[in-house]
């Protein structure tokens, strides 16, 4: 057997182990009732694996309650919740969560959500994690699956594939599973594109269940002209050196946050550049946050990697950044210098971060300051040399 099997042949092996240690923990928490906590703004890769893990539960008597703290604001994300007619709860300080029995956290690690002092505070366990991310250590559950994979999508696919749930194509909740779970590989993916073995053989699966009418009018949604103002902005304010492209966009509202990332993939399709970085400041009533995305087409690039060393971590020790392979994310507090309505004082602050992520970014890669400190507004300068694989 050569190499390439054998590693195929360990993947399957632990498909199966992992879906019969699910399935015995499963067992010994019947009857109880849980909360899926997905990250603040949910993407379909984590409600599509939520939805199958409430289908998954069912069986065994364990009641399952998805819930977010932000908000889901991609056209996409919104079509996908509304036309599957999927239960997701938005959570509030009103919120009782002390009558879950145990969490389960899902396509996150606890870093990209709001809730864990909530749920401590409720004394409900972290019982679960399923992720594809790389592992963040925060959380430890009795239940853990974290994979190197495409998607937490495959992961739930690969489940349902073991026996966990067995779908039946006149079944509308099982349609409309396949269909999620469908969508959520095909978005971590880039369509596919970046898809390896255990991608095409989920998406192969669910082909024979899913409903490519309904997922062909969740994908139809366009861009709304907010979105569009982003990416132009991001366009006429980045600045490009040896390949790596880096713009800051100002102020965001909350729920035009999904343009961050759009952004960072328009960017990304400019000639010669093969990394993309886009950043806003997030207002969300009082609350400001500076949130930025990266996306990278260069394979000894790695986004978690990447921005963990670029942005560092809070004084608890959780990073402000993370990512798998090909894409990433930061968000950081603003704090005290949050909010204020004078103009003055809000076009100086945005200048101030503006500068220093740049100066961050750049400073990683090895550029000189005064090769970027005045690039903005579609200036692309080339000075720099730069190492670590970040120069064609």
């Amino acid at each position: 057997m050569d190499e390439a099997a054998a590693i195929e042949v360990g993947e399957r092996s632990r498909s199966r182990i992992k879906a019969k240690e699910l399935e015995q923990f499963l067992s010994e928490h019947r009857g109880e009732r849980h909360i899926v906590v997905l990250q603040d703004f949910p993407d379909p890769d984590a409600i599509s694996s939520a939805f199958a893990h409430q289908l998954i539960s069912a069986p065994f008597d364990i009641a399952v309650d998805i819930v977010y703290e932000r908000r889901i604001s991609h056209p996409q994300n919104i079509a996908l919740v509304r036309l599957l007619d999927l239960d997701l709860i938005r959570y509030s300080e009103a919120f009782d969560l002390s009558k879950y029995d145990g969490a389960v956290f899902i396509d996150n690690q606890g870093t990209t959500t709001g809730l864990l002092d909530p749920l401590a505070k409720a004394n409900v366990p972290p019982l679960m994690i399923i992720d594809h991310h790389e592992r963040q250590e925060r959380l430890q559950g009795e239940f853990t699956d974290i994979r190197r994979i495409g998607a937490t999508a495959t992961i739930y696919t690969e489940y349902i594939q073991e026996g966990l749930l067995t779908l039946d194509r006149s079944h509308p909740d099982h349609v409309k599973c396949a269909t999620a779970l469908m969508h959520g590989i095909r978005s971590e993916t880039n369509d596919l594109i970046r898809a390896k073995e255990d991608e095409f053989l989920a998406a192969a699966f669910l082909s024979h269940f899913y409903d490519p009418a309904l997922l062909s009018e969740i994908l139809r949604q366009q861009r709304s002209s907010r979105v569009m103002d982003v990416i132009r902005k991001a366009l006429e304010n980045r600045t490009v050196i040896s390949n790596v492209s880096v713009s800051g966009i100002g102020y965001l509202r909350a729920e035009d946050r999904d343009a961050i990332p759009q952004g960072a993939d328009f960017l990304l399709t400019e000639e010669n550049v093969h990394t993309a970085i886009v950043f806003g400041i997030i207002i969300d009533g009082s609350r400001e946050v500076l949130n930025g995305s990266m996306r990278t087409l260069k394979l000894t690039v790695d986004p978690d990697e990447f921005l963990k060393e670029t942005f560092g971590k809070d004084e608890r020790g959780i990073f402000f950044g993370g990512g798998r392979q090909h894409a990433g994310g930061f968000e950081i507090p603003i704090g005290f210098l949050s909010g204020s309505s004078e103009e003055e004082f809000t076009r100086v602050k945005w200048q101030v971060y503006d500068q220093q992520v740049r100066h961050k970014i750049f400073s990683k890669i090895g550029a000189e300051r005064s090769s970027y400190v005045h690039g903005a507004a579609g200036h692309t300068p080339r000075g720099g040399v730069l190492d670590d694989g970040y120069a064609e």
